[in-house]
């Protein structure tokens, strides 16, 4: 499923996204998997678990996650380490990990493309994944990256090169059910003001984005009735 998205809204933002994709279960070893593409930025995502833990890393009330980040080229640098932890933030907020103790979940994000808003779009990858292994969340999350230019325009899901002509870039994951910050990357100057015009954004745009959800989900679904 891909489409194209652009919101307006009462307080004169306007909201572009460009066209998201999402394929479930492409892989048929892991528990669960998906792939996510944002315009050129292109992510896989694979679950495994629950399954056993190793005594060294056992949580005796909740599941324990690790998130792994694998490059399209060379080894992961501290820049993905960042990531990882971003990502397993956001997760733990929303997976239901107690109803799983001393148990282990992994999930794999395997870089495909990068064309910039690599953060949101391994988020959103992530929560499709989770849900093609049926895990239970408390919610679902989407990631929404803005980068405000030099002139103090928000532009949502940037490219690569208009990340590197911004002088802020802001990643938020955003909650379903009360469209809370779960989490939030931030990197450069940025004002109180710009930054609370940015989660407003990140906010509108997470209507959007589970909007995408429910129609990928239906369309599969479909399918197979």
């Amino acid at each position: 499923l891909r489409t194209t998205m652009e919101v307006c809204s009462s307080d004169g933002f306007n909201v572009t996204l460009r066209e998201f994709g999402c394929e479930q279960c492409l892989l048929s070893r892991p528990d669960g998997s998906s792939s996510f593409i944002q315009g050129d930025t292109s992510v896989l995502a694979a679950v495994y678990g629950p399954a056993e833990v190793k005594v060294s890393k056992e949580i005796y009330d909740r599941a324990t996650l690790e998130v792994v980040i694998q490059t399209k080229v060379g080894l992961p640098s501290v820049k993905e380490r960042s990531q990882e932890q971003c990502v397993r933030e956001t997760c733990e907020a929303s997976l239901l990990s107690s109803l799983h103790p001393r148990s282990s979940l992994t999930l794999i994000l395997q870089v495909l493309h990068n064309d910039g808003s690599l953060l949101s779009c391994f988020l959103n990858a992530a929560c499709m994944a989770f849900m093609d292994a049926g895990l239970p969340m408390s919610c679902l999350f989407c990631g929404v990256t803005c980068a405000i230019a030099s002139d103090g325009q928000v532009i949502t899901d940037p490219t690569a090169t208009q990340e590197k002509e911004s002088r802020a870039l802001l990643t938020f994951a955003i909650d379903s059910t009360e469209q809370k910050v779960l989490m939030s990357s931030t990197k450069g100057s940025f004002s109180v003001h710009e930054l609370q015009e940015c989660i407003a954004i990140s906010q509108m745009a997470s209507e959007k984005i589970f909007q995408f959800y429910r129609e990928s989900v239906q369309r599969r679904y479909s399918k197979t009735l």
